[in-house]
C-alpha cells in the first residue's frame, strides 16, 4: 500500500503528518506502507487543485510513483485530520480506511 501526501516546502502541517506516518510505519503491527511525498509546487495541476487544501492524502493498492494521478487509478481519499492528532491517531485513522 502507498499513503500519497500531497505537500509543499515549508509546509507545517505537511511536515507534521509526514512525521506521524513515519512513526505509525515504524510501530503500526499489520499496516504494510510507504509514503510517497508530491511536492504541489513541481507540477502546475497539482499546485491549482491543491494549493489551499495541502496536505492532501490518499491511500492506493497500487504503487504511483510514476505520478499517476490518485483519483483516476482508484486511490481512497482520505479526509483531513486535525493537526494535533497524536501517532495513535492517526494509526486509527489509517486503520479505519485500510481495506479489508
Amino acid at each position: 500500500m502507498e499513503i500519497i501526501l500531497y505537500t509543499k516546502p515549508g509546509c507545517h502541517l505537511c511536515e507534521g503528518l509526514a512525521s506521524k506516518l513515519s512513526a505509525v510505519q515504524e510501530q503500526a503491527g499489520g499496516l504494510g506502507f510507504s509514503v510517497v511525498l508530491r511536492d504541489i509546487t513541481t507540477r502546475d495541476d497539482w499546485f491549482q487543485q491543491y494549493q489551499y487544501e495541502i496536505p492532501v492524502a490518499f491511500l492506493s493498492s497500487k504503487s504511483l510513483a510514476n505520478d499517476d494521478e490518485p483519483v483516476a487509478s482508484g486511490a481512497i481519499p482520505l479526509p483531513r485530520l486535525s493537526p494535533r492528532s497524536s501517532v495513535d491517531r492517526v494509526e486509527q485513522w489509517l486503520r479505519r480506511y485500510w481495506p479489508s
